[in-house]
């Protein structure tokens, strides 16, 4: 009976032991969590995305609370999550233009045709680096086997007549995309942007008259009749600084390829 009460006391010595112990490292190692970091990242929309540059919503909820990134940074929230952020730190936040993805190509089954038939993986990384970068003859073009569609997790990009092409309601200008293009076809532009060069090619005009219906000749005809000097012939391509557009729609009239649209 003696030993029974010695085991019951040495038992409950050792659990008081460790008890306290626990109570002690607890309160030595504990991490203390920023109020504001925990109301950041309810107010982030979770879907871990990435466009903002951090692996997920709780990288940047952090930075925000630290001062480290702006309250606006999540493209996906945009405005109005950046609103509701910028509260919580106590500071103002101004809206900012919408984002969306565009990609830079026009050139349809129809528009731009191939050189041979690819039998070969419908992966875009892939197929860029058998002969000629692809079936396509543009150089440049889109080949339409949609490893950026398989990345959007909004359902904003879709392959139609062999080519990307985004559906700017629906997106939410992550940027996820662009890094799944090997030709960088895909960059962001404002929603309301309303004319826009559907082409990225630098060829000569002669070579892409050969290979496109609807491409860039670089023939500088936009440049010359834009009225508030918005459209550059750079690199053989011409390129619309959307800050100083005025939406007329000059150069998309004037454009004898039709690539601007």
């Amino acid at each position: 009976m003696t030993g029974i009460i010695i085991a019951g006391v040495l038992i409950a010595a050792v659990g008081l032991f460790i008890g306290i112990f626990l109570g002690i490292a607890g309160k030595k190692f504990e991490i203390l969590v920023d109020e504001k970091e925990e109301k950041i990242l309810e107010a982030l929309p979770g879907n871990n995305c990435g466009g903002c540059g951090y692996p997920g919503c709780a990288g940047l909820a952090a930075a925000i609370a630290k001062g480290e990134e702006p309250c606006n940074k999540c493209p996906v929230g945009g405005n109005k999550v950046g609103r509701i952020i910028g509260d919580i730190m106590g500071v103002y936040v101004a809206d900012q233009k919408r984002q969306v993805a565009f990609v830079q190509c026009a050139g349809t089954c129809e528009k731009a045709p191939n050189n041979y038939n690819y039998y070969g993986r419908l992966d875009c990384a892939f197929a860029y680096k058998v002969p000629g970068m692809g079936p396509k003859a543009c150089d440049h073009g889109c080949l339409g086997y949609g490893n950026c569609t398989k990345v959007c997790e909004f359902d904003a990009i879709h392959i139609i007549d062999g080519i990307s092409v985004v559906d700017k309601e629906a997106c939410m200008g992550c940027g996820k995309c662009i890094n799944e293009c090997p030709f960088h076809l895909i960059t962001l532009v404002p929603y309301d942007a309303k004319h826009i060069v559907h082409c990225s090619s630098t060829d000569i005009g002669k070579k892409v008259n050969e290979v496109c219906s609807v491409g860039c000749i670089a023939c500088k005809i936009c440049e010359k009749n834009c009225p508030a000097d918005a459209i550059h012939v750079v690199d053989n391509i011409a390129r619309i600084d959307q800050d100083k557009c005025t939406q007329c729609g000059i150069c998309a009239e004037k454009c004898p390829k039709h690539a601007i649209l």
